[in-house]
């Protein structure tokens, strides 16, 4: 039947394998969740005072399509003193209904169908599936645990092709927590130069940096005209249902996106607009969230330790990528069996692409006294499967 028939390429994508971890939790009682993706931490008050008070104003109408240029202005000024790089708030910041509609947006700017978009794996569920929304094509790379799950330029240089459009990287990484060094990322930088690529670079987690400063793709000698920057307030400010983000980058590409931007969604909601401008005052909290997180990072790295799994020691974002090798089962079965007999969310590390496999992904954006309950039960749990 014609009237009801869906269109191929989205019957070829398979839905989130996050969400059905997260749906079959949410019936169950008792149950641990180490899925999820979002800080457990409430939005600072200032930025929830600040929203209520738009409110009491009467600020309930729509923005410019570009979004509050206020808010613009704002984060060019962030920008230009974090990272030293200047971006026109009045034609190269696009405000966006958070990063993932960022992400989307710029691939519908800059991808024919055909073209060849460079992802590293594991990566987050949602690159593959957008790029091949657009017709665009996936080249994956994938990235070892023994290298620290890092992207090597050399790597990107062997899958370059003519039809090759675009690099993303998502570092700090989603979900393993990987890093890249500013030389790494001058390495992959050269490749991009060389081949006259675009690089769509999602920082999202720049802020959750443990070990150093996170380096800015787009502050690069050269790199702001070919960088397509992604970021937003969901993981730093505690924002995550608030749904917003900003892309900035070259003029003609932002524009473009903006053009799909306007038709789509029209504005990201004016109410977290005025809450974000807030939030950009807001750094002595996020400060506070990164260290607690940090304390976490160590709780969890070392408790998986402590009952048998292999752990790389994460450099930002809230996850650990643990091998479940010794287990001899597959991250899925590992997955649900823990759920199901000990009622532990985990995710496997196969959603995240076929080189995750054997993997697992535990978020420690959780209470302390919630990790450790998590980590008693999947002790029990390994024991079972003949892991001490």
């Amino acid at each position: 039947m014609k009237a009801t028939s869906i269109a191929d390429r989205v019957k070829q994508i398979k839905g989130s394998g996050i969400r059905e971890y997260f749906d079959i939790a949410e019936r169950m009682e008792d149950a641990i969740s180490l899925g999820v993706g979002e800080p457990d931490f409430v939005t600072p008050w200032s930025i929830r005072e600040a929203c209520i008070f738009s409110l009491e104003k009467g600020y309930t109408s729509y923005t410019s399509n570009w979004g509050l240029l206020e808010l613009r202005e704002m984060l060019s000024d962030k920008m230009y003193s974090e990272d030293s790089v200047y971006y026109d708030p009045e034609g190269e910041i696009l405000i966006t209904t958070g990063v993932s509609e960022g992400f989307d947006l710029a691939l519908r700017a800059i991808v024919n169908p055909g073209d060849e978009v460079i992802l590293h794996e594991p990566c987050y569920v949602s690159y593959k599936p957008c790029t091949q929304f657009t017709g665009g094509i996936p080249v994956s790379i994938e990235t070892k645990v023994e290298d620290e799950f890092k992207l090597r330029a050399e790597r990107i240089a062997e899958r370059v092709t003519e039809k090759t459009k675009a690099i993303v990287l998502n570092y700090p990484n989603n979900p393993t927590g990987a890093a890249l060094s500013r030389k790494d990322l001058e390495e992959i930088a050269d490749v991009a130069t060389e081949h006259d690529l675009l690089v769509i670079s999602d920082e999202i987690y720049g802020k959750l940096t443990y070990e150093g400063k996170h380096t800015c793709f787009s502050a690069l000698n050269g790199m702001k005209e070919r960088t397509l920057l992604l970021n937003g307030f969901s993981k730093a400010y505690a924002m995550t249902g608030w749904r917003i983000g900003y892309a900035a980058g070259n003029k003609n590409v932002i524009e473009a996106m903006m053009k799909i931007h306007q038709y789509i969604m029209l504005c990201t909601p004016i109410t977290a607009q005025m809450a974000a401008m807030e939030a950009l005052r807001c750094d002595d909290e996020t400060a506070k969230m990164v260290g607690e997180f940090n304390r976490r990072r160590r709780l969890m790295v070392e408790g998986l330790r402590e009952i048998g799994l292999s752990c790389f020691e994460p450099k930002g974002a809230f996850y650990t990528f643990p091998s479940i090798a010794s287990t001899g089962l597959t991250s899925a079965e590992f997955a649900k069996r823990l759920l199901f007999e000990h009622k532990v969310v985990v995710i496997p590390g196969s959603v995240f692409g076929d080189c995750g496999e054997g993997f697992i992904r535990c978020s420690y954006a959780v209470s302390q006294f919630e990790i450790k309950e998590a980590l008693e039960r999947m002790a029990r749990f390994l024991e079972s499967c003949g892991v001490k």
